[in-house]
């Protein structure tokens, strides 16, 4: 079963992402903050994470930061969820270490193409 960490601070997001997660067979794991997601993924060792960016106490951008700068986590892909969706925030978060990046609302089908895509399943 393939592991996906899930950082969210929002709980309507949370809810509806980790419950749809699950449906499709992934083990999800859920931080609701940037620190405690930098934690959770050194100690789980997830397949992929869905970062959001706007987080507090550490922020998705300086989280994956921390994740890509770790030895254990800078192989583990990031897809950037934000409601910001202006061209500059792609980029910001994609030089921040963001493998990928998706806008919210999250649109289920585009997100699971991407998730397939880096977990390399058909």
């Amino acid at each position: 079963m393939r592991k996906i960490l899930l950082v969210e601070d929002n709980e309507m997001n949370r809810d509806m992402l980790s419950r749809r997660l699950m449906r499709k067979g992934y083990e999800v794991i859920i931080a609701v903050d940037g620190q405690e997601g930098v934690e959770a993924a050194k100690n789980e060792l997830p397949d992929l994470i869905l970062m959001d960016l706007s987080l507090p106490v550490l922020d998705g951008w300086d989280a994956t930061r921390q994740l890509k700068a770790f030895p254990q986590t800078k192989h583990i892909p990031i897809i950037a969820l934000t409601a910001h969706a202006m061209a500059s925030d792609r980029e910001t978060a994609l030089a921040a270490g963001c493998d990928d990046f998706d806008t919210k609302p999250v649109e289920w089908s585009r997100l699971l193409e991407k998730l397939q895509h880096y977990l390399k399943e058909e």
